[in-house]
């Protein structure tokens, strides 16, 4: 994925959806969208077979050798006191529909994650993972190496990069790589609207880094792609940053688009707390962003216009956050 671009072309960029225009297509069954737990070991030669070992305690051995420390948690030894080397050990942070492992061909560090076939997140992901917008320079989703599919089971596995999940990987990070950082974020929004894909959930906790100056987005499981078809709004809507106006509608989201645009301002001042800066220009940028009214916030699209040109407004981009 390629770092920031500071000359995009905007000027030549669709404008975000309008707020009639649009519906989602998929099918609304609240079990297809659910989280699934697999029965991982059931599933491991099919992921052998395509590349891809999921960790073992000798793995996890392996790991913590590398710590601080380089001791075994008291809670590892406890569970896998009895188990063999090449037991499967899935990783007690993690929800049961993710598992950890390694690429075979180069031994990188992937995470795999279960869902049902019929998911809007597999469809998504499928949409955003296909050439060419997965070469689209804009495109931020997080890198994904195969798609795998069980139709007998309606169970699918997206194998993805392992990035972390650490906003910031130079600590204390200067203001223009901070800045960069939140471009990408804004420009991966701007991809999405202007396939029509709304993420819904965006926040840091699905922001991850490379630990080389790229960042990228996760956990589309909340996320629509939308067409010309039928409703817009998104009944029931939960997410980590949720706008006024799905609250005054006791959960009815009436634009997921400017839904968006909300969470990204929301994000951008955590971002500016977790780092330690005070940027009076984001604060600004972040204000109509915030506006009650989802009629009266800009575009994605907008809202990355006024970040290129606030940019060249900020004096030492080299500066470091005053603690």
């Amino acid at each position: 994925m390629p770092t920031a671009c500071w000359d995009t072309p905007l000027d030549r960029l669709p404008h975000s959806p309008a707020s009639t225009s649009y519906s989602y297509d998929e099918d609304e069954d609240e079990e297809i969208n659910s989280r699934v737990r697999p029965h991982w070991p059931s599933y491991r030669s099919l992921l052998k077979l395509r590349g891809f070992r999921l960790d073992t305690v000798e793995d996890a051995k392996a790991f913590y050798a590398c710590s601080a420390d380089g001791q075994l948690p008291e809670y590892f030894l406890a569970k896998h006191s009895c188990d063999v080397e090449d037991a499967l050990c899935p990783d007690a942070g993690l929800p049961d529909n993710l598992f950890r492992g390694t690429r075979v061909c180069d031994g990188g560090k992937v995470v795999i994650k279960a869902v049902h076939l019929q998911s809007r997140e597999f469809n998504v992901i499928r949409f955003l993972s296909t050439p060419p917008l997965r070469d689209d320079p804009m495109n931020h989703c997080i890198p994904v190496l195969d798609l795998i599919e069980v139709e007998e089971k309606n169970l699918a596995f997206i194998v993805m990069e392992q990035w972390s999940s650490q906003l910031i990987d130079a600590v204390p990070c200067c203001l223009g790589l901070f800045l960069g950082a939140l471009r990408q974020c804004i420009e991966h929004g701007v991809f999405m609207h202007k396939h029509r894909v709304a993420h819904l959930d965006i926040s840091l906790r699905n922001l991850l880094t490379d630990y080389d100056g790229h960042y990228a987005y996760i956990d589309y499981e909340g996320s629509r792609r939308f067409d010309g078809s039928g409703p817009f709004c998104i009944p029931e809507f939960r997410a980590t940053e949720v706008p006024p106006e799905c609250e005054l509608l006791n959960g009815e989201c009436p634009d997921p688009f400017k839904a968006d645009v909300w969470a990204m301002a929301i994000l951008i001042l955590r971002a500016c707390q977790l780092a330690g800066y005070c940027v009076a220009e984001l604060v600004q940028l972040t204000g109509p962003m915030l506006n009650a009214n989802p009629d009266d916030r800009p575009s994605m699209q907008q809202v990355l216009r006024e970040f290129d040109k606030m940019v060249p407004t900020i004096g030492d981009l080299d500066q470091l956050p005053a603690h």
